[in-house]
């Protein structure tokens, strides 16, 4: 029989932390074990050879047979919900990537959920009626916004428009790799894969651009029913073939000419089912007869169609600079992504330590990045094009915003007793605040809880994120937090805290000198920090190789001290207390009030104190 691949990934809080040692079983279809492996540190586990059909069967729309041989994965970690993906669908030659999501348990709880996922046929094989509604069918204009962007993320309803069904956020790219691994088969000829994902892109695009759901009132952008929308299975695996594609032309999208928006591409298999737009199969015969991507997408939609391009990505920390960074690179941008890696590096200690000069794209640097990119399944070129300095992005995001809320929760001082108010819509003040807070943390684990502004006020966002946490735990969603939804918050945060692994320590190499790891909270600056840590600017800035005083929330320094080993000194703050300070700094209470001679609690601003390292 053929041969296909699949690679199992084990990640949390939108990928920010990789979850090792999780136990991978891969099962046949019959629940005979065919593997047992672990993953490594980057939450990874090895490529496994498994038996497949040969791939000229996917490439026959006449074949009445399965194309395919399906197989399933069970993953369990202590303190994580145990998730089991069911009939995954391995193609001859493909590496198919899993990503394995899983939930930590709650605070007290010994046994979790198992969450079961299933993959099952692409929606070539569907029969039925597919003819989705949209603007620009037939010269009709619903133009919304003013201009095309890539949405980051993308909102996904997991169900029809009115249904109660969950949704879900996901980067741009990860929407369309899904989509197409859900929609049609990855063995197909390259052009005809290049059609169908354009086809899909600009889909999606359109639903963004023309605020088709978000105009009728809904919370989301696009659903993953194809009587509306377009196939999506949150959790399936993505084929290499696909992926490659799609970091290639993520940002492109269909229109046609003198117009900005993006055509209503829609498609159907054109065997089992006939729409007015695209045929998927037909795509198959038109590429083998030598049909370009562009003359194929003509041959279904007008002849006027073209290929367009957009930049423009909501939500991303900097632009990227239009050109591929490589060897020789030299400026800001290279600077940029070598902060990105040092950073994403504390999550991933597998990403080598990068030893070039700040803003030189050196040997080391590539080496960093071409790490970087096996990590995340990107082609592993040492090139910073648009896909790789966009997956750098929205990973430095996901780690500094993760750092940033669990340095929140110490500032908060959450405790372990919920507050006693009942809070519904229009509730404002602090206890409104920790309730924004645990919303937020607990999103970064529950991909179907929403995140919210912090901001004390009650409002529809809250609201609706409450409901969502409400649902997910079997309460009555009714919006408002009383009692039981308060102890439901309160045992989820304790459960993420209790099982959730903390960063790597700062894998940075031991310079020789006396120092301590820091991470920038909001308000800091070079200048306070110097200050309050008795030091200079331009020590701080030698030990970490900075070339400008520009700090970013949640990245890690090393603070030079010329104290004993033992502690460091540290100057009072408004809002400190002892408690927080022990947190911060890892130690407790009692040794801070030892190694002061303190007698009680109280602090004053401005105060010195030597904290115990």
């Amino acid at each position: 029989m053929a041969i296909g691949y699949l690679t199992m990934q084990a990640r949390t809080a939108h990928d920010a932390l990789p979850l090792r040692g999780v136990q991978v079983t891969v099962l046949d279809d019959e629940q005979n074990r065919i593997y047992e492996l672990m993953t490594d540190e980057n939450g990874e586990t090895g490529k496994v050879p498994l038996e497949t059909m040969d791939k000229s069967y996917s490439q026959d729309e006449n074949f009445t047979g399965t194309p395919y041989v399906t197989y399933n994965v069970l993953a369990q970690a202590e303190g994580f919900e145990p998730v089991y993906v069911s009939d995954i669908p391995i193609f001859d030659g493909e590496s198919a990537h899993l990503p394995l999501v899983l939930i930590p348990m709650q605070g007290r709880q010994r046994s979790g959920e198992q969450t079961e996922i299933v993959v099952g046929a692409p929606a070539v094989t569907m029969e039925g009626e597919r003819e989705p509604e949209g603007f620009f069918q037939d010269g009709e204009s619903g133009q919304v916004l003013r201009q095309v962007a890539i949405p980051n993320p993308i909102t996904v309803h997991l169900g029809a428009p009115n249904t109660a069904a969950s949704n879900v956020q996901v980067s741009f790219p990860d929407y369309v790799k899904n989509v197409a691994s859900s929609e049609i088969y990855p063995t197909w000829p390259e052009n005809a894969l290049r059609a169908n994902i354009y086809a899909i892109i600009t889909f999606a695009l359109n639903r963004v651009f023309t605020e088709w759901y978000r105009a009728k009132g809904y919370n989301f952008d696009i659903t993953n029913s194809t009587a509306y929308d377009q196939a999506f299975v949150y959790g399936r695996p993505i084929y290499d073939s696909i992926s490659r594609i799609v970091d290639e032309i993520f940002n492109e999208y269909v229109r046609r000419q003198g117009q900005e928006a993006p055509y209503f591409t829609s498609f159907c298999n054109g065997t089992t089912t006939t729409c007015r737009g695209m045929s998927q199969w037909g795509t198959v015969t038109l590429a083998n007869q030598g049909y370009a991507p562009i003359q194929i997408l003509r041959y279904y939609y007008p002849d006027d169609v073209e290929i367009a391009q957009t930049n423009i990505i909501t939500n991303m920390l900097t632009s990227y600079p239009g050109m591929p960074l490589r060897v020789g690179s030299t400026g800001l941008d290279v600077q940029t992504i070598q902060t990105w890696l040092k950073r994403i590096r504390q999550n991933y200690p597998a990403i080598p330590v990068i030893t070039d000069a700040v803003g030189t794209f050196g040997d080391s640097t590539r080496a960093a990045v071409v790490k970087f990119q096996n990590i995340f399944g990107l082609t592993p070129d040492g090139i910073v094009g648009k896909s790789t300095w966009y997956k750098l992005s929205s990973l430095y995001t996901a780690v500094t915003r993760l750092a940033e809320l669990n340095s929140e929760g110490t500032n908060l001082g959450i405790g372990t007793v919920p507050p006693a108010a009942v809070l519904r819509q229009g509730s404002r003040g602090q206890d409104v605040v920790t309730l924004q807070y645990l919303l937020d943390i607990i999103s970064e684990y529950y991909p179907d809880i929403p995140a919210v502004q912090q901001d004390g006020i009650f409002g529809a966002g809250t609201r609706q994120a409450v409901t969502a946490f409400q649902g997910r735990m079997g309460l009555v969603a009714d919006g408002v937090v009383g009692p039981a939804t308060w102890n439901a918050l309160y045992r989820t945060y304790q459960g993420i805290g209790q099982n959730v692994p903390g960063p790597n320590p700062d894998p940075t190499p031991d310079t020789g000198s006396s120092s301590f790891a820091y991470t920038v909270r909001a308000g800091d600056t070079l200048w306070l920090l110097a200050n309050r840590y008795g030091t200079t600017v331009d020590a701080i800035k030698r030990l970490n190789g900075l070339s400008s005083d520009i700090l970013q929330i949640g990245q890690v320094l090393r603070i030079p001290s010329e104290q004993p080993s033992g502690y460091f000194n540290y100057t009072v703050r408004a809002g400190d207390t002892l408690w927080l300070l022990a947190n911060r700094y890892g130690t407790t209470v009692d040794a801070i009030r030892r190694l002061n001679g303190l007698n009680s609690d109280n602090l004053q601003i401005g105060q010195a104190l030597r904290i115990p390292t």
